[in-house]
């Protein structure tokens, strides 16, 4: 029995140009696909297909044109399209993890505090969330002199291993990644591989971009061909 974490159905999603006479790009057209836990689908297409478009409108950063995104949140499905702000936040802390090349910074805030707080938010005790950090930093050797300075000091590598820390810091029944793996070195790739495949022997439904075809091989059950379909000329004039 599949045990189905997120579903998307006939997923679509538009730009407009405004400074380009109104040209409407369909970034994403009648996407389908669903993953279970323990699995990991890989989106797969060139630069421009839009797979960092539809990790984005799947966490709710971009709303879309038309089209279901069904998550299983608090044991049942909800629908993220057209769903209430709160109701986003609440699947943002508890049900669905996103993890991006960059850190968003918090000025003057310690590196140990960056990753802890999803923990924190989710009532776990300040003992317990540091050691759960204290290990991850760790494996992601990041150095213990650095644990309490401000990650808006570190370098690009290290701001992005904090960034893998603090996603992996909690468990997250699905979970986003966009190019984890970009720009690390072999022996930070290889723990990052790791962290994924644990998350998903714990039974996390992962749904990846990575341009490091070693990375892709290490995690990918399933592949979603994202090579865009061709406008025909009537849908090119229909949008102009």
């Amino acid at each position: 029995m599949m045990n189905t974490l997120i579903e998307v159905r006939d997923l679509s999603k538009t730009f407009t140009l405004h400074q380009q006479n109104g040209v409407v790009l369909n970034v994403l057209r009648g996407v389908d696909f669903s993953v279970a836990g323990g699995e990991c689908l890989v989106l797969h297409g060139q630069s421009g297909a839009g797979k960092s478009t539809l990790l984005r409108t799947l966490y709710g950063n971009y709303l879309p044109a038309g089209g279901s995104i069904r998550v299983q949140h608090d044991e049942q499905w909800l629908e993220l399209v057209g769903a209430e702000p709160r109701d986003i936040l609440q699947v943002r802390q508890r049900t669905l993890g996103y993890v991006s090349q960059f850190l968003r910074v918090i000025p003057r805030v310690a590196c140990l505090d960056v990753v802890m707080e999803p923990a924190l938010a989710r009532g776990w005790s300040r003992s317990l969330a540091q050691s759960r950090a204290e290990l991850l930093l760790s494996r992601l050797n990041i150095p213990q002199r650095l644990w309490q300075l401000a990650p808006g000091t570190f370098s690009g590598g290290e701001q992005q291993r904090v960034n893998i820390a603090r996603g992996f810091m909690v468990a997250w029944p699905v979970m986003l990644l966009d190019e984890p793996t970009a720009s690390l070195d072999d022996s930070n790739r290889q723990v990052v591989l790791d962290l994924m495949n644990e998350a998903k022997h714990a039974g996390a439904a992962l749904i990846g971009i990575f341009h490091d075809r070693v990375a892709r091989e290490a995690v990918a059950d399933r592949h979603l061909d994202m090579t865009p379909v061709a406008v025909s000329q009537e849908e090119y004039a229909d949008a102009r």
